[in-house]
This record gives C-alpha cells, structure tokens and sequence, in this order.
C-alpha cells in the first residue's frame, strides 16, 4: 500500500485517540509532571498506535526558549581539519544534551549567509563558524539578542564576536627560523586564496621574519591560489622550475602539503629540497614531513564551549588563541644542497 501524500499523526489526533485535552496530551508527551500514571499510559498508548513522532524543536520553542541543535558551518568538510573540529564541537554539544548539525560553505560566501540565515531560523540553542569572505555584520542583531555565535579558525568580517583561532604568525615564524637555522635562505611559501583571513596572517608572518633575517625580496618566493593538492602542485613545480629555484618550501596548510610532496617527488633533486607543512595530516609522521601542528580538536571544543555557555552580549567578545609547536621530523631539516 503507498503512503504517498499520508498526513503526519498530530498531536491533536493523539488526545483524541487517548480521550484527554490536548493541554494534557501535550504535558505527558513533553514528560511534564502532575499527570495521573492512568492517562500518562493511555497518551503514550496513543501516540505509539499512530506512529507520532514528537517535534522536539517545537516543544523547545514553544517554552520560549531556543531549540536544543547546535549548528556548524564549516569551510570544506571533505579536509580533515575541518572533520577535526567537527569532532570537539560535538563532544561539547553531546555534553550539554545538544545535537549538532554540520553544514558546509565550500568557502563561498553566499552560501555561508543562506546557511547561516536557514540555521538562525531554526532557532539554534548555539552556531559555530567558520567565515568565508563575506561581511557578518548583520549578524550583530542575533548577538544582540543574545544567539551565541561564535567564530572559528578565522574572525568574523565587520562584526565583533566571540573567535576561536591559533597562533598562526607564532607558527610561522618557528617555521622559517628552524629552515634558516638548517642554512636554507631562499624559502618558498606556498599558500591558499589571499583573501582568506589565515592566508593573509601567514604570509605577513612570513614576509616578516625573512626580512628580520636579512632574506630581503621574499615576495618573489611568495605563491597563492593553491586552494587544493593539484595546484599546489603545479605552483610548487614552477617555483623548482624558475631561475632562482627556493632550497625549502613553506606550505600554508595541509592540501598545500600534499601537492608539494608530490612536485618534490617529481622534480629532479626534488628530495633535497625542504619542506615544513602548517597543519599535520594522517602519516606525516611516516612519511617524515616536518610540520607546525596544532589541536584542532581542541579548537572546535573551545569553539562549542563559547557558543553553549551563557554570556552577557553587552560583554567585550572573547578570543581564544591556540599555541601551535613545531614537530621536526625529517624534511625540514634537509640542508641547502651545495
């Protein structure tokens, strides 16, 4: 038999089948006290024998408070950093009776907004970003009104809100030191899209610590657009290609790792050439790259604490910043050949 087009059991067909109000199907249904265990049995008799299924959501929202959901908004959920911070992030919720919905922005910012604004309208107890390029400041309503959101990796544009990131200028200057102090003064960086926030802090860093080092005209070693393995492939390959070829490559994020490793392999004298990744990555350990690592875990768990922990909106917003360390395995610390 189909059951297309088969209406959904409500709850007034509940305190029908049951004989009672709805005001007490409602309170059994909703496990509130003062309901005699008889009419209790025979409510949940009812709604089994329908097939009702509560709206938890409703019933959250109808005592004038917000759902018990918890939204994530993540950058690419296919990158394991951001699977990482799902992780923390639903460790928290799970701890305070939440559940947690991930949604994914594929770095665009348009649909970060129409995510943000489908989960908003849901009336989530908590939201976690992770920003795209995009300006948050309508969002200064919602904090206003006392919706914890809170940013995470990268700090919201045009908004002043609670921020979770890391120590990435620490990381990246431990980087270049530890490749100049093996002798190395040509260094390649390599990253992803300038307009990412973390992209920018990187490469200031980057730029920074070369000319204190006395390695002026960086910029010249500086590459962007490796916004997955492929092309931080080919940018690596043509930076080994050129007339003035880098001795050691910096690699802005995981992706930008793996596309290096490969056009370190492919080039002749490949394996000479340093290299020091920013993020660990499963088998960095086995394959001896030389990494700035970090918890990311720990990130999304700071992240849904800010988010499900009552604070005053009038209050300043809280940053949160992570210590990064820099785990020499073997690739960065090849010396510069000749």
């Amino acid at each position: 038999m189909s059951v297309q087009g088969a209406r959904r059991p409500t709850l007034a067909g509940v305190a029908e089948r049951a004989g009672v109000s709805l005001k007490t199907a409602s309170r059994v249904l909703n496990g509130e006290p003062n309901v005699a265990e008889a009419t209790r049995e025979r409510v949940r008799a009812a709604a089994t024998a329908l097939g009702f299924r509560r709206n938890a959501v409703a019933a959250d929202l109808a005592r004038g408070g917000a759902s018990r959901l918890l939204g994530f908004i993540s950058g690419d959920i296919a990158n394991p950093f951001y699977s990482a911070l799902a992780s923390g992030i639903e460790r928290v919720a799970r701890d305070n009776d939440m559940h947690l919905i991930t949604t994914s922005c594929e770095e665009d910012p348009e649909r970060e907004r129409l995510l943000t604004e489908e989960l908003l309208e849901r009336r989530v107890g908590g939201l976690v970003v992770t920003p795209a390029t995009g300006d948050h400041a309508l969002l200064a309503g919602e904090l206003a009104a006392g919706t914890p959101v809170v940013f995470v990796d990268r700090p919201a544009s045009g908004l002043e809100a609670d921020t979770v990131v890391i120590d990435n200028r620490g990381g990246i200057r431990a980087a270049v030191r530890h490749l100049s102090d093996h002798g190395h003064r040509r260094i390649a960086f390599v990253g992803d899209n300038p307009e990412v926030w973390t992209f920018r802090e990187r490469q200031a860093a980057f730029l920074a610590v070369m000319a204190e080092l006395g390695n002026e005209g960086a910029e010249r070693w500086v590459r962007s657009g490796a916004h997955d393995a492929g092309e931080a492939r080919s940018l690596v390959a043509a930076l080994l290609e050129g007339p003035e070829p880098p001795t050691a490559v910096l690699a802005e994020n995981n992706r930008v790792t793996a596309g290096a490793l490969r056009a370190l392999g492919d080039a002749p004298g490949g394996e000479d050439v340093a290299l020091v990744g920013f993020d660990d990555f499963d088998l960095a350990d086995v394959l001896g790259v030389t990494v700035v690592s970090y918890d990311a875990v720990e990130m999304g768990r700071r992240a849904a604490e800010l988010a499900t922990t009552p604070h005053d909106p009038s209050a300043p917003a809280r940053t949160v910043t992570l210590e990064t360390r820099l785990i020499p395995r073997g690739t960065g610390e090849r010396p510069p050949r000749g």
